[in-house]
Parts: structure tokens; sequence; C-alpha cells
């Protein structure tokens, strides 16, 4: 098994599916995957966990998957969080410093930090996020880095983002039974941003539109700073349903439906184009018009939008959105999507891929649904980097552990004359990665 220095794992616990990654960091600072595993999600509805026992089999379920094909023994996972129990509100926060000849240190700024978490928040909820947007130093505004200024009197403008105990414990809860360990909790849609937004686009204003099976995750950040978060409790599931009830088969068949012919967009189909959907149990074939089908997803991806624009207008950002929209996740696979956000917000539109900070990576990983899981493992590598920075004596004791460790086996190696082979590229890992999913499909 592979060492897990500098490696970090993304556990994202969708309604769909949940997929885990294992990254690390190559010498040029780009993202290499080392493996991936997936698994159908069975107990998780509209982002929270509903069933525990199922959605534990099911975070197993993917993290064998991910450990076979990486060489990676995972225990530590950076989890996504999602729902609709998810809110989001700004705060002020203020420092009095008693030297003005020492300068804004880092301290100062955690201090200011940490004090954003002491808030009293509504009965049943807590604090996930504190992200800073602008500090005021001595009533001197709009100072995107405190550090190293002079000044008495510190504040900061806060986005706070919060969620329901009884949620965050038990999806907690769920990591915990599958025999890890929760390293860190990042929203989804800050995850998203990460692995799909470039510093440009977030310095001239964009929204990020995460549209998974149970949720559609909203992100909107302008000159550089993330501005407002929201989670809408509606997603690709929604469609599903809607199709299923419309067409009147069954769910299976419905998804089938929706992303192999589906379209956003209905008057981009013709009156006579038909599938036919098979009978149950010997009944008659059914005929299905892609039209209606079409008709059917509209309806409801115009209503999601909607909501979209709806906290786009809460925002007050709508008219400082130079890069418009970026659309990822699942839902962003559907054919025409672009053509109906286009028309429904009137804003210049983008499909996002998690290829920013990748390394070069198979096909399969590039695909909007990982968005989630890829900037999972990104923030888990900024956070690691500010442990360093804030604590390195600890960073060097651990580093002055593993040599030692790394001693004791170059000896007892040499003694045993075992030559220990060196470990596969990671090339050979997707080759074992996709025999697991062209065998798990012939199953």
């Amino acid at each position: 098994m592979e060492k897990n220095k500098n490696i970090v794992v993304g556990l994202d616990i969708g309604t769909t599916k949940i997929a885990v990654l294992v990254g690390k960091k190559n010498e040029h600072g780009k993202l290499e995957i080392l493996g991936m595993g997936k698994s159908e999600s069975m107990g998780v509805r509209k982002g929270m966990v509903m069933n525990i026992d199922q959605t534990v089999q099911s975070i197993k379920e993917a993290v064998e998957m991910a450990s076979n094909i990486s060489g990676v023994d995972i225990k530590k996972v950076h989890v996504g969080i999602a729902g609709q129990h998810i809110r989001s509100m700004q705060h002020r926060g203020l420092k009095t410093r008693q030297s003005t000849e020492e300068e804004i240190s880092q301290k100062d700024v955690d201090e200011l930090i940490e004090d954003m978490y002491k808030l009293v928040m509504q009965p049943g909820e807590e604090i996930i996020h504190v992200l800073p947007q602008e500090f005021i130093v001595d009533n001197e505004q709009g100072i995107k880095d405190a550090v190293g200024m002079a000044g008495v009197r510190l504040e900061a403008n806060f986005h706070i983002i919060t969620g329901q105990v009884a949620a965050i414990n038990n999806l907690i809860r769920c990591v915990q039974k599958a025999g890890l360990e929760v390293q860190d909790i990042f929203l989804e849609p800050i995850a998203s941003s990460a692995a799909v937004l470039s510093e440009d686009e977030k310095e001239a204003g964009v929204a990020l539109i995460d549209i998974g099976g149970g949720t559609t995750d909203v992100a909107i950040f302008y000159e550089g700073i993330i501005r407002h978060t929201a989670v809408i409790p509606f997603g690709g599931n929604v469609v599903t349903e809607d199709i299923k009830m419309g067409c009147s088969i069954i769910k299976s068949q419905a998804e089938l439906l929706k992303t192999k012919f589906g379209s956003a967009v209905a008057s981009e189909n013709q009156e006579n184009e038909i599938v036919s959907i098979p009978g149950l149990r010997g009944r008659e074939p059914k005929e299905i018009s892609l039209k209606n089908l079409a008709s059917i997803i509209e309806a409801r991806m115009e209503e999601i939008l909607h909501h979209v624009m709806y906290e786009i207008k809460n925002s007050g950002f709508q008219k400082k959105l130079g890069a418009g929209i970026v659309i990822t996740g699942g839902g962003s696979q559907l054919k025409h999507i672009s053509q109906l956000t286009e028309f429904v917000t009137g804003m210049v539109i983008k499909l996002g891929y998690p290829t920013e900070h990748l390394a070069q990576s198979a096909e399969e990983i590039k695909k909007p649904m990982y968005s989630t899981g890829i900037g999972l493992v990104l923030l888990g590598f900024e956070e690691l980097q500010k442990k360093a920075l804030s604590n390195p004596d600890l960073q060097i004791k651990e580093e002055i552990k593993e040599v030692s460790a790394d001693t004791v086996q170059e000896e007892t190696t040499t003694n045993n004359q075992v030559e220990v082979p060196e470990r596969a590229e990671s090339a050979g890992f997707w080759e074992r990665f996709k025999k697991w999913f062209s065998d798990d499909i012939k199953e």
C-alpha cells in the first residue's frame, strides 16, 4: 500500500452516487488522481442522510474500490456537505489590538476568525465555514489581506455558512461507521468552484451552478472573493420523477430516457421522433415521444433555473458577473442545458469541467459529475498547506519521524537482501480502473 504522506482523499456523498477520489500533487503543483471509487448512493435524499446503514454500505464499496485502484490504505477523508438545511449570512467582526508598533500577524486574523465560530446560532444550527471577504484596518476599507499592515482596530466582513447539527452529525456518523476519520467538512459548491473556476473568472465575477442528483448548489464570486452561497433542494432526481410520472414508466427507464434521449429544450425535437420502451413482464412496449419527454424536462429545469436566478438577484451581484454563469455537476450533461440557461438568465453560459488544476487523467475523471470530489481533494491540500504554515515545528517533527522510519526500512531491506519493487505508474492503475469498471458492467 502507498504511504499516505502528501495524499488527500475526497469523499463526495451525493444523492445519486458516492465518489471517493485519491489524489496527490505532482512536481508541477498539478493534481494527479491516483484512483477513484464510485457506488450507488442508497441512503441519501436531497443531499441529506436518510438511512445510515445503507449510506455506510455505499461508502465502504466506494472506498474499497478507490483503495484497490490507487494502492492507498484510506483512513482519513475530506467530506462534502449539502442539503436544504444549509444557510448563509453576513457578519462583521472586530478586534482591538494592544500594540500599535507591531504589524498585524496571521495570528490576529486567525483569532478574529475564531471569534466568529463563537457566534450564537439558532437552536440546532452550527457554523461550518467562516470566510473572510474584506478587512478594515483603522477604518481603511477594501483590504483583501491585512497581514503585515499597521493598525489598532482590525475589522472584517465575513461570509458565514451554517448547517443543522443533526444533519452534520449524521454525515460524520456514516463516515466513522465506515471505518474512516473525517479530517474536514466542506460545503459542496465551494469544493466544486475550487475544481472548476479559474482565478480570472472569480475576479471578473461568476456564478457557479452545480446541478446534482438531489440539490442544485450555487456559489457566487466577485473580485476573487466568495459573495454568496445557496443550496436549492431540487436536482436531476426530480426531473427523473417527473418523467416517471408523466410517461407512466418505472424509475430506471425514466433515468435512462433522460440521459440517453432527454433534452432541456423541447423545440429541438421533431414531432415524429419516437422511442420504444420495453413493456413489463410480457406487456406491450410503450412508445414515448421525444418532444413530450423534452417538454417534461424543460418545465422542471426551467423551475430550477428560476430558483437559481432568485439566488443570483438576492446576492446583489447580478449586474457584476462579468464571466457569467458556469454550469457543472451531473445535470450539466443534459442536452441543450446551456441554451435553456441562457434563455432563462440572459447571461453568458459555459460548461465547467474539473480540469483547471488536473494533471493528465483518465477521461472518466474529467466529467462534470466529479467536480465536487476533485474540489474536495484540492481543498484538502489547501488545508494541509495552511496547517504546515501555521505550525512549522510540527511539520519538522513529522519529517524527522518519517526519515527515521525510512532508515529502519532501508536497513531491514539491506540485511534481508530483499528487493522492494517500485510502485507502478498511475497509468497502470488506470488500466486496473478501466478493467474494474468493465467487469462491474458485465456483472
